[in-house]
């Protein structure tokens, strides 16, 4: 039980700090937006995984493994990433240093964000080959669906934590930083997502290509 606990805090860390396109999102919400804005993508990301790992469960990997949908699942969440892209670029954002919200739109910012996160992450066709990866590989070490069960649960809190911390102190940082540093994070992100986008488009149709 205590090695199967380490071995999903282990993987949970390790996948805090894996530079992708949730990650600059992450850290560039929180700083634009404010720490609460930060946690409600987070939980998007990791809601995203937990619905990825349940689909895997239940069988979905023979449909995801199938060329076809790997092309069309990559082209779309390609397109995805550049359309989150380009609206970093191009939008001005205006740097949260209020406390105070509206109610009537604590909700629907909320969700905004959160559903942000959830198809940020989702639509990315590496965070499917990555969980399908590891839940073949545990499926054998771990052997009963209740040991399957904690050990992803624990993988999945440790890194929604770390997600948060990391939101904590990007909130944090934008203090220390000027109209004109926050400008430029903008745009090195929406930059970043497009090239994200661009590369997984590639990457899919070179896959692919063969079987056009």
């Amino acid at each position: 039980m205590i090695k199967l606990l380490i071995e999903g805090f282990i993987l949970g860390i390790t996948l805090a700090f894996l530079i992708g396109p949730a990650f600059f999102a992450l850290i560039q919400t929180s700083i634009n937006r404010g720490f609460k804005a930060g946690v409600q993508l987070a939980i998007g990301i990791s809601l995203s995984d937990a619905v990825v790992l349940v689909l895997i469960y239940f069988g979905v990997i023979q449909f995801i493994d199938a060329p076809g949908t790997q092309l069309y699942f990559g082209i779309i969440g390609g397109g995805i990433l550049i359309g989150f892209g380009i609206y970093t670029f191009v939008k001005k954002e205006i740097v949260n240093t209020s406390h105070e919200v509206k109610i009537d739109n604590r909700f629907s910012r909320a969700l905004t964000f959160i559903t942000k996160g959830f198809f940020l992450n989702f639509m990315n066709p590496f965070v499917w080959f990555f969980w399908i990866t590891v839940s073949v590989t545990k499926k054998s070490s771990l052997q009963t669906p209740e040991n399957i069960f904690l050990f992803f649960v624990i993988t999945l809190l440790t890194l929604v934590s770390t997600d948060i911390i990391k939101c904590f102190f990007a909130n944090k940082i934008k203090r220390l930083l000027s109209a004109r540093v926050m400008f430029l994070i903008n745009k090195i992100v929406g930059i970043l997502l497009f090239g994200f986008g661009i590369v997984l488009i590639v990457r899919v149709l070179l896959a692919n290509f063969n079987k056009l």
